[in-house]
């Protein structure tokens, strides 16, 4: 996988088949990136699971926060880290731990680590790196429009049909 440049239908892909995401980074703070990602992705009808040693034990937008992955009780689709890339390759090891494991990692934007993304793709894991599942979301579904963002899907100029 080239990890500079994702095809939309593989990010879609992902993003169509994950239920329930464990957010590695979560945050109780109302103000910090991980807790709007968690609620807007919650509003999109994602279960996201809050994991923060810190906040462990705490209520996160209605979810019990545990302290690691192995804490989970609950089948994950996708582990979401927000972390910085140096923690991403031990995150990846817990994720691969798992049972049964998730079906993908997702490093957030500003996180990127290769070697890990190598170790979660050489055992069958889908990796995505520096991007934010709620931007793609948005992106994906037309919703940056809104605010008058580029979003490469939608376009007032007709498509070339395939003869």
């Amino acid at each position: 996988m080239n990890h500079d440049s994702y095809p939309d239908a593989y990010v879609k892909a992902i993003l169509d088949t994950t239920k329930t995401i464990a957010m590695v980074g979560a945050s109780a703070n109302w103000n910090r990136p991980s807790y709007f990602a968690m609620k807007y992705l919650q509003g999109k009808g994602y279960r996201v699971l809050p994991v923060n040693p810190r906040a462990a034990g705490q209520t996160i937008l209605g979810e019990t926060c545990v302290a690691n992955l192995n804490d989970l009780t609950d089948r994950v689709d996708m582990v979401d880290i927000f972390r910085n890339s140096d923690a991403a390759a031990a995150i990846v090891d817990e994720a691969l731990a798992m049972s049964p494991r998730p079906r993908t990692i997702w490093m957030q934007l500003g996180v990127r680590n290769d070697a890990a993304a190598r170790h979660a793709e050489s055992e069958g894991l889908q990796v995505v790196m520096n991007r934010c599942p709620k931007i793609e979301y948005a992106r994906l579904n037309g919703e940056l429009g809104w605010q008058g963002l580029n979003s490469r899907v939608i376009s007032s100029k007709r498509r070339k049909l395939a003869s």
